[in-house]
């Protein structure tokens, strides 16, 4: 499946406290061009914060 260009991209999370890239994900950039937002633990603040799609 390796080289197959589809609607999925992987996007890096990241905190909006310390600024530390915690997470990966996908999103349908179809379906959902804006930034991502999601309240994720943050393993550095040790507390749950935003967590914004970085590009």
């Amino acid at each position: 499946m390796a080289g197959k260009k589809g609607v999925r991209h992987v996007v890096t999370m990241t905190c909006t406290e310390c600024k530390e890239r915690n997470y990966l994900t996908e999103k349908n950039r179809r379906n959902d061009s804006t930034r991502m937002e999601l309240n994720k633990f943050c393993q550095r603040c040790r507390k749950h914060t935003l967590h914004r799609e970085a590009r």
